[in-house]
């Protein structure tokens, strides 16, 4: 039977996809202002998210009110603990608060049932980890095709699709290679080209150069950034380095469950 909470969810609307990147904002100080007039990609209105850890309540994310445009690139910054990834996991249609709102375009997805988040997820979001999450054993080809893994794409399509994505990533001569015979930087372009694949609305990066150096850690950052303003992506980036949170439009800072902006 279909989850009755599954028909809260509509497809995001083909002018939020399209819309144009923002200047910077440096000087907001509420978060709910920043869209600039642009229509937003995410309204989250008074999101909390508790958790029950032994005996004691803990509150992740507190009262959020916040508005990211289309097309902006933003990160998030803030201490171990303080709600970073719970707003990520918020944002990615991973999980629902335990009270208000959090809606993505037109997408309502906070009372929307298991399998209606999932196809929001597999329609609309790319994901990027510190970890960058390839299959050992399968080449990066292969681990670009399974954002497919659905299997309503035709079999040529994906593969266009895959060697596509891969050209964009600079690593169209690497694609029969294993994630053991890449670089870390390497690997970290076939998690993007992966990520691009299926050509998302939004992209979230959870920490994408943790685990690279200086020299490295730009170079995705740069590729990052020009996928960004080429595609007129909505870019999140959580990241504990200042370096590439300034690269961003606009910074925001979480701790203590709740978001501040910061300037520049």
């Amino acid at each position: 039977m279909t989850d009755a909470r599954e028909t809260s969810i509509r497809s995001t609307s083909t002018s939020t996809s399209t819309s144009t990147a923002l200047p910077a904002s440096p000087g907001e100080t509420d978060p709910t202002t920043a869209s600039g007039g642009t229509a937003p990609m995410y309204t989250l209105t008074a999101v909390t998210k508790t958790y029950q850890q032994k005996k004691r309540t803990v509150t992740a994310l507190d009262g959020v009110d916040l508005v990211i445009p289309a097309g902006q690139m933003v990160a998030v910054q803030g201490p171990t603990g303080g709600g970073k990834s719970t707003l990520l996991q918020m944002l990615g249609a991973l999980d629902r608060p335990t009270s208000g709102t959090v809606q993505l375009g037109d997408s309502e997805l906070s009372a929307a049932g298991d399998r209606a988040l999932a196809a929001v997820r597999a329609r609309e979001i790319g994901f990027v980890f510190q970890g960058f999450n390839l299959v050992p054993t399968l080449t990066a080809a292969e681990n670009v095709e399974t954002a497919f893994a659905d299997g309503s794409t035709p079999r040529a399509d994906r593969r266009a699709a895959v060697e596509a994505a891969l050209a964009s990533v600079g690593l169209a001569e690497r694609a029969d290679h294993l994630p053991s015979e890449l670089s870390g930087g390497q690997q970290q372009r076939v998690a993007i080209a992966r990520a691009l694949v299926k050509q998302p609305t939004v992209l979230l990066a959870d920490e994408p150069t943790g685990s690279l150096d200086e020299a490295t850690r730009d170079e995705i950052m740069d590729l990052l950034e020009g996928v960004w303003r080429d595609r007129g992506l909505t870019l999140v980036i959580v990241t504990h380095d200042s370096a590439v949170a300034r690269r961003a439009q606009r910074r925001l800072r979480i701790a203590g469950g709740t978001v501040a902006e910061l300037g520049s």
